[in-house]
């Protein structure tokens, strides 16, 4: 089985530890990076081409929405979810390209590989 390499995108340390703890418990998923801004997400995602971006919407520099935008206009880009404390009615991504939105609350192993199963099968034409 392949290992899903994610990238963890938070400004707050507490909530890329808890997102990071979270990746490391679910079976099959390693961090192999962390960013703590939008701009530090696209150099980030360049450097590791991670398949999975866990990317916080309120961010310094470039917002989560608009860095998850500019990530999935690349060649061959990675899923992105979008994570955050906020309603996902009060977060306009439509146009965002992200595959997703979970509520920082409810980030457990068992959602997250529900997330990832579920955002896979939707891009599943635009992977092969």
């Amino acid at each position: 089985m392949n290992v899903v390499r994610v990238l963890v995108v938070d400004d707050e340390e507490i909530f890329r530890r808890a997102m990071t703890a979270v990746v490391t418990e679910t079976d099959g998923f390693a961090v192999v990076g962390t960013a703590v801004s939008g701009p530090d997400s696209l150099s980030a995602a360049e450097a590791v081409r991670p398949d999975l971006v866990l990317m916080d919407v309120n961010l310094p520099g470039i917002d989560g929405v608009e860095a998850t935008r500019l990530i999935r206009a690349v060649d061959s880009p990675p899923i992105v979810l979008l994570v955050s404390t906020y309603d996902e009615s009060d977060v306009d991504y439509a146009d965002s390209g992200a595959a997703g939105y979970l509520a920082k609350a409810s980030l457990e192993p068992d959602r997250l590989a529900e997330a990832w199963a579920a955002a896979r099968q939707a891009s599943a034409p635009d992977r092969e």
